[in-house]
């Protein structure tokens, strides 16, 4: 039997989540550093300077990297050919694949929709398109691009778009780091930028950073990604996804054996940073279409710390 992804039957459960209210918090009380900023856009060289990745014999215009309108492919032999949604678009619509790349692998940012099932990706595409999936944030740029890019394409060009990625296989690039502080960083890029200098306490937060800014900038699928966590996360989260926290119902019953995915999608060595954040979405009831139902139930007691312990552990696992 297929996968679906779905949680029928939650009308119960969706009247009982209305009493639950949105999350309220004070400016001082949000997790501001698990939504980190563009920065400074990268520095556009002359357009006729050609740039390329280690390990791909393809060469672009830096500035065509940079176009929203199609998604430079590095390794178009590590997959099928993919359909003119995911590769280049004309007018409002963004190739698919310039956010999420062209084999689903995705950044901290957005989605790794690799390995997603179909039904799994065109229930979320209908939530950003009827409004029913926003983030904690409402100002948080990917988020608000999904929004407007899942109503710029036609519902008949998202099922393209979800056979494809779902066939792709997901390859983590996340290396989970427990530390007790890390580099000093900017953000950039919906990331952080590591710096020169002495290191700062980690705290209560998650600090990703790709091995290599240039190479992230140039949106290449193998740059490693060095996620920082708290010390002892890693272990805390594992208790908590066994035990199911305050609702009681352990992770694996819905996300799977190692959270590779079951009734729920699979999260094993995706971002930490992009886990926390959808935790804090159903928590705040900013994932309220009716299949976010579980999760806003899931959620309603956490921490902000058993969130982070949770995508830490998460994060570590082999998908």
């Amino acid at each position: 039997m297929p996968k679906r992804w779905l949680f029928p039957g939650l009308g119960f459960a969706c009247l009982v989540l209305t009493a639950l209210g949105a999350l309220a918090l004070t400016p001082e009380q949000f997790p501001g550093w698990a939504y980190p900023s563009p920065g400074a856009k990268p520095a556009s060289s002359a357009p006729e300077v050609m740039i390329s990745v280690p390990g791909s014999a393809i060469r672009r215009r830096e500035d065509d990297v940079h176009h929203m309108n199609m998604a430079v492919d590095w390794f178009p032999g590590s997959h099928p050919p993919a359909p003119a949604i995911i590769t280049h678009t004309t007018g409002d619509a963004w190739a698919c694949g310039y956010c999420h790349l062209p084999d689903g692998q995705g950044r901290p940012e957005n989605a790794s929709l690799a390995g997603l099932s179909e039904t799994y990706i065109l229930t979320q595409l209908r939530a950003f398109a009827d409004g029913s999936r926003e983030s904690a944030m409402p100002a948080y740029a990917p988020t608000g691009y999904m929004t407007t890019e899942a109503k710029n394409v036609t519902p008949r060009e998202w099922p393209a778009a979800a056979a494809y990625y779902s066939q792709r296989r997901f390859v983590s690039r996340v290396k989970v780091v427990e530390s007790a502080s890390t580099p000093p960083v900017i953000e950039k890029a919906f990331v952080y930028a590591p710096l020169e200098g002495t290191p700062t306490p980690l705290g209560a937060r998650i600090i990703e950073t790709p091995a290599s800014m240039e190479r992230f900038e140039a949106r290449d699928p193998h740059v490693p990604i060095i996620a920082y966590v708290p010390e002892g996360a890693v272990a805390s989260g594992a208790k908590l996804a066994a035990s199911g926290g305050p609702a009681a119902q352990p992770c694996a019953l819905c996300h799977g054996v190692g959270l590779k995915g079951g009734l729920g999608p699979p999260l094993a060595g995706r971002s930490p940073t992009y886990i926390f954040r959808q935790l804090m979405a159903f928590q705040a009831g900013a994932r309220r279409n009716p299949e976010a139902a579980p999760m806003r139930m899931e959620t309603a007691d956490l921490s902000q710390m058993q969130m982070i312990a949770l995508a830490a552990y998460a994060a570590s696992l082999k998908p």
